[in-house]
């Protein structure tokens, strides 16, 4: 796997390492990437995570729906997760996730394929029941080099505020 990941447009204002709820605004979208796989990390990886043939088998695969060997949807999702974290997620104010409401794989992630991440800013809204953190709830994208969609997700995370 090939990382060589960036900010490939605007990004925040405010570093990582000093990002909190307030930093993340409803309607703002940032691009990061990129993330390029190879056959051999696609396989190893289903091997020991999603041993479906169609992601372990090459001569299965060639004969199957997709024409050889995709990604399992799983790997696509820790690609995303990984951009999320180095780039979007605050290092010093996440405390957690309850969640995605959505995850979906539109298209496949094949050998070769260069992916980057989009993620929007859905809602940014301070906690009803915990005044030091707010929720913010985002649309991320996973897009390869032809810009299809690989992965869609709607997930939640809870942040710090800012200390007064």
């Amino acid at each position: 796997m090939t990382i060589t990941t960036r900010a490939l447009g605007a990004d925040f204002p405010t570093p990582i390492d000093d990002r909190y709820f307030e930093d993340y605004k409803e309607g703002s979208v940032y691009e990061y990437g990129h993330v390029t796989l190879d056959e051999d990390e696609i396989i190893e990886f289903a091997r020991r995570f999603d041993r479906q043939p169609i992601h372990i088998d090459p001569e299965f695969a060639a004969t199957g729906p997709f024409g050889g060997i995709i990604a399992s949807g799983w790997h696509t999702g820790s690609i995303m997760m990984r951009l999320f974290a180095d780039h979007f997620l605050s290092s010093v104010a996440s405390l957690a996730s309850p969640g995605v409401d959505e995850l979906r794989w539109p298209a496949p992630v094949r050998p070769g394929d260069s992916l980057r991440l989009r993620v929007a800013v859905l809602e940014a809204r301070p906690s009803r029941s915990k005044p030091d953190r707010g929720i913010v709830r985002t649309r991320a994208e996973l897009l390869n080099q032809d810009d299809q969609v690989v992965l869609d997700t709607l997930p939640m995370n809870l942040l710090r505020r800012r200390p007064a």
